[in-house]
């Protein structure tokens, strides 16, 4: 009686080995493609044909891949800066990009607000951050802290608008029907104001706005100074 020919369980071809540019490689289209409520260590395992627990030798944790995930997607923005544009002009440029970017992403401004990114294109936008202010006249520490403050106050700005437009809860119409029902006598100024005064210009001049006036602030000593 004629053997048998074995058959061989390999029947898929070996997988590629992990890295951690391929975990942040599987977490970006996962991103592109589902939006940032998708990126878990174990959807992100799944797209790579292994288990959570294999991940964890390149990636300590979620936080560690979002701050990874965050550093890749600043790697895009043009963080150059010439010398010759007016540092202002530079700065509003550069935040009207910062948060174009978070905004093409679904969700990722939110984890963005609790997570230092990792890598060195986060370290390329705090240099330029950094030698903006100081030409600006900045002293270093405050520089600094303008820094991490106008950074917040972008990605804050972008969750927000995220939020709301993800759960569709609330429309700006909602907010101008409570000012204006406000109560004449008992809320005289927002009443006499009116709700326009609140909600009028784009999210865009809003943030410019907020950008140039926290810039003002961060000068003002300075000025005084000199």
């Amino acid at each position: 009686m004629a053997r048998q020919t074995p058959v061989s369980r390999r029947e898929r071809p070996a997988k590629p080995a992990l890295t951690r540019d391929g975990i942040v490689d599987a977490a970006m289209a996962i991103l592109v493609a589902e939006g940032a409520q998708a990126l878990t260590m174990r959807r992100v395992a799944g797209a790579l044909d292994t288990g959570p627990a294999s991940l964890y030798v390149y990636v300590r944790n979620a936080t560690e891949l979002s701050a990874l995930l965050i550093d890749r997607l600043i790697a895009s923005l043009d963080l150059s800066w010439d010398g010759v544009e007016p540092w202002r002009d530079r700065l509003h440029r550069l935040f009207a990009d910062y948060s174009a970017m978070l905004a093409d992403h679904s969700g990722i401004a939110r984890p963005a607000l609790f997570v230092w990114p990792d890598g060195p294109h986060y370290l390329d936008l705090i240099e330029v951050l950094m030698r903006l202010l100081t030409a600006a006249g900045v002293p270093p520490e405050a520089a600094g802290r303008a820094t991490d403050l106008l950074l917040q106050h972008a990605t804050a700005a972008v969750a927000e608008w995220d939020s709301r437009r993800e759960r569709g809860e609330q429309d700006l119409s909602d907010l101008v029907t409570t000012l204006d029902s406000a109560d004449p006598e008992r809320h005289p100024t927002v009443a006499a104001l009116g709700s326009a005064l609140f909600v009028r210009g784009s999210h865009e001049e809003r943030s410019a706005w907020l950008i140039d006036t926290l810039l003002d602030g961060v000068l003002a000593p300075t000025r005084s100074s000199g």
